[in-house]
């Protein structure tokens, strides 16, 4: 959910005629603040609890390994961070970063004393600009949260940066069908009928819920979203469409350094 400047750049999903939607960083921080008390409630609401499902996918295809720590970038109310931190060996740390304060006090509050979410580190941070080394965490997720960085490019370099050589870079981010008929149905509740639900419960100022149309209908996706994680130096790309297409999983690896050394000296 990390957003620090204006967007300037066309998706290739946008259409022209359409103005880009406001991903300056005040703009989004507020609106996430405004809506992180009902944020889980509305996600479960709108998407009918499949949003559960797709982050249990999420977390069957991380290789997880008793060493390296795991973090989860735009963790928003730590649902993804959780999921990983029940699924990984004892003593792997599972870390949860996030640029929203309201949306991390809630994370926080999720954790259990005598489960695995207890020992979750939640922090503040933006996602274009991580705090930690180059090569620490064995696997680097986002869920629903790569669409609100400005800069898409630059958080997926840095997502690579802090993963370990051999490690995994995954995404789950929202897409859009590829059926005739079905894209137009989804385009129609989520232009129309999801922004009226969404604001009424929701009770923002700020159009949350129409943001989210307007935010993945100009963020790329497919094979468009797996070639920008190919160019942030990432190997092995592949992506999953689920539920016809209305969300998908990405996954990368960053090589290793022997990966990087032998690329340079074939001719």
């Amino acid at each position: 959910m990390v957003a620090t400047e204006h967007e300037t750049q066309t998706s290739p999903n946008a259409d022209s005629a359409s103005p880009l939607v406001d991903k300056s960083g005040s703009r989004v921080q507020e609106m996430f603040r405004q809506i992180a008390p009902r944020y889980d409630a509305m996600n479960h609401l709108l998407s009918l609890s499949i949003d559960r499902y797709w982050r249990w996918r999420t977390v069957r295809i991380l290789r997880l390994s008793a060493s390296d720590p795991v973090l989860d970038t735009c963790t928003g109310t730590g649902d993804l961070a959780i999921a990983i931190a029940k699924k990984a060996p004892k003593n792997v740390r599972v870390v949860g970063s996030d640029f929203c304060p309201a949306m991390l006090e809630i994370a926080i509050k999720k954790r259990r004393v005598g489960t695995p979410s207890e020992t979750i580190e939640f922090i503040e941070a933006d996602s274009q600009s991580l705090p930690f080394s180059d090569n620490r965490f064995q696997c680097v997720t986002v869920a629903f949260g790569l669409r609100n960085v400005t800069d898409t490019d630059q958080g997926l370099r840095e997502m690579t940066r802090v993963c370990t050589p051999g490690g995994q870079v995954v995404v789950l981010e929202f897409s859009q069908p590829r059926l005739f008929g079905l894209r137009q149905a989804y385009g129609f509740y989520f232009r129309n009928v999801l922004p009226r639900i969404g604001q009424l419960f929701a009770r923002n100022d700020k159009s949350a819920y129409s943001y989210l149309p307007e935010s993945v209908v100009q963020f790329p996706d497919g094979q468009a979203l797996a070639d920008r994680m190919t160019a942030a130096g990432l190997t092995d790309v592949k992506f999953t469409p689920m539920t016809f297409g209305v969300a998908t999983i990405y996954q990368g690896r960053k090589p290793q350094s022997t990966d990087a050394s032998a690329s340079e000296t074939t001719p």
